[in-house]
């Protein structure tokens, strides 16, 4: 008989087994039983759970994506200036919990098969939508909204960029080095309006 309250301990075990899986293979080539292995539980239970591969796929991605939110909602509650809200949207999509190599393989790996599915496609598309109107939420108090748009869409270039760049490399992420080409390009675009 199944023990009461185990079915989301489960769950979270097999989106967890699912990027490691993805991190240490790179691609989405893995399988529901190396998955279960992964998780501790039987193949049987994860198709019980999550169905097919593709379903368990679109739920490891709307886990990556509730956590960046839950996140990014947490640092732009913090940010006290429209500069510190842009500077928190950047620092989250960096953070330890977020730029990490099996995150960064899991993502890639989403990007490359987005291009397949179209319910992956949709939560990128969500997530880009998301990074754009945190951007904008500082940035349209700092420049003119037609620019604020160009920065935004650059910055986002330039953190996805990061990611993909990473996820080509041996080692661990160096998030500093990350955050600062980021805000390095952001101070540039600031000091240019400034002095226009």
């Amino acid at each position: 008989m199944p023990k009461v309250g185990m079915e989301p301990l489960r769950r979270k075990a097999l989106i967890d087994a699912t990027i490691s899986a993805i991190g240490e293979r790179g691609n989405l080539d893995v399988t529901m039983s190396e998955i279960a292995g992964r998780a501790g539980v039987s193949s049987a239970l994860a198709h019980h759970y999550f169905g097919a591969k593709d379903e368990l796929l679109a739920a490891t991605m709307r886990h990556l994506l509730s956590e960046l939110l839950i996140d990014t909602t947490a640092a732009l509650r913090q940010a006290e200036t429209a500069r510190t809200r842009v500077s928190a949207v950047i620092a989250v999509n960096f953070s330890d919990k977020q730029f990490r190599s099996e995150t960064i393989a899991a993502w890639l790996a989403f990007y490359v098969e987005a291009q397949k599915s179209p319910a992956l496609r949709r939560l990128l598309r969500v997530y880009a939508h998301r990074l754009h109107s945190n951007l904008m939420s500082g940035l349209t108090r700092l420049l003119q909204r037609h620019e604020a748009e160009r920065v935004a869409e650059a910055t986002a270039a330039l953190i996805d960029g990061l990611y993909i760049r990473r996820a080509l490399r041996e080692g661990i992420p160096n998030a500093a080095s990350a955050i600062a080409l980021v805000e390095d390009y952001l101070e540039t675009k600031l000091s240019q309006a400034g002095d226009a």
